[in-house]
């Protein structure tokens, strides 16, 4: 007769080694769906990376052509008419700048904060050097008298903050390419 203690040795004999092959397969299936999940990440990630690099690479050439166009020796030539007077002109230059910046305003998406900071700095410096220079030259000078004034402040000035946005521009560009 069949003891109650061999009976269940014989369960044991079939349950430990079905358990340890369960274990194994459900170890090996977490395992492998775990990789898959993280190689359709990284997959996804490149092809978002591959979509979005030449909307940062267009982001870096609208914030150096935004940098160029409000550097003050481009933006007095391309501002001034001779027949405002410096407080007129100061009022140009800087809703030229304002213009400039709103029509670059979304590229900050693109880039780094602190990129979009040193872009911020540069435009509030250069609105800050009008207005500074403007106080040196009377209400009812010219526009020339203005332009004049400037250009004495910028040739004492050797690095702008827009050289100095510039060159971030051109550094965080450098690390996509």
């Amino acid at each position: 007769m069949v003891t109650t203690l061999e009976i269940i040795l014989e369960i044991i004999k079939v349950t430990v080694p079905a358990l340890i092959v369960f274990l194994t397969v459900f170890y090996m299936f977490k395992t492998y769906t775990e990789n898959e999940q993280r190689n359709r990440i990284m997959e996804q990630r490149k092809d978002n990376k591959s979509m979005s690099f030449p909307f940062k690479m267009q982001a870096y050439e609208r914030l150096a052509l935004f940098c160029e166009r409000i550097s003050l020796s481009n933006l007095m030539l391309r501002v001034r008419d001779e027949k405002m007077n410096a407080a007129d002109f100061r009022l140009a230059l800087m809703v030229a700048i304002q213009q400039e910046y709103e029509h670059n305003i979304s590229q900050q998406v693109y880039v780094s904060e602190e990129l979009w900071k040193i872009i911020m700095f540069a435009k509030n410096d250069t609105i800050n050097i009008i207005d500074l220079v403007s106080q040196t030259v009377p209400n009812d000078g010219t526009s020339l008298d203005l332009s004049r004034a400037i250009f004495n402040y910028l040739n004492e000035v050797k690095n702008t903050s827009l050289d100095k946005a510039r060159s971030a521009i051109s550094q965080e560009a450098s690390t996509f390419l």
